[in-house]
């Protein structure tokens, strides 16, 4: 499978706090994205007419995707009498998202063995899911499904499917301060705007 370079692939971005960025795109653009949308809302309860409906927040959003790796079409190599590090790479780069660092690991031991009596979890890095200009949002990672569908004659695995489920993160789960606030702000004004060209469009 080729990817036309005009064609702008999907990729997750995780912004660091000191505001380093590393992007991982995808391969293959997914030829299905789904996602689920749960309003959240307060009141309009059955037979009460007293209180109105009204929204308590943002709705809870899930996007799921399916993210296809080949290291055969990735290298143009073929021979699996070759060792190589095959699809790892990339599988390493997509999981590692949902690991604190383990020098933030072995840091935290460190200061517990020297008597810290309580040591904060490890923040995570901001992680933006990008597909197209319009739809760059924060996420949280619910769960990963990887299927590893070929292997060299080392084991090594050289095609695999990810399934990647995530929680669309709103200002109603970041503080204002934290970039991922302003970032979820653009995506929902550019609903809204997309909203109002319809709207205003003649029947």
């Amino acid at each position: 499978m080729s990817t036309p370079s005009s064609l702008q692939k999907g990729a997750l971005v995780t912004v660091a706090s000191g505001g380093a960025q590393t992007s991982i795109p995808f391969q293959y653009n997914p030829d299905t994205l789904r996602r689920n949308l749960t309003p959240q809302l307060v009141g309009g309860q059955q037979n009460d007419r007293s209180q109105m409906v009204r929204f308590s927040g943002a709705p809870v959003e899930t996007i799921s995707v399916e993210v296809e790796l080949d290291y055969v079409d990735a290298s143009g190599v073929a021979d699996a009498t070759v060792p190589s590090l095959g699809v790892y790479p990339l599988l390493s780069a997509l999981e590692i998202l949902a690991y604190p660092p383990s020098a933030t690991i072995q840091s935290n031991a460190a200061l517990l063995s020297s008597g810290t009596l309580e040591v904060a979890p490890t923040p995570a890095p901001l992680t933006l899911f990008v597909w197209g200009a319009q739809r760059v949002v924060p996420v949280a990672f619910q769960s990963y499904a990887i299927t590893e569908q070929a292997f060299d004659n080392f084991l090594t695995p050289i095609r695999a499917v990810v399934q990647l489920e995530m929680r669309v993160l709103s200002y109603s789960d970041l503080a204002t301060s934290n970039p991922g606030y302003s970032q979820y702000m653009v995506y929902q004004k550019n609903k809204e705007s997309l909203a109002a060209k319809l709207s205003s469009s003649p029947v």
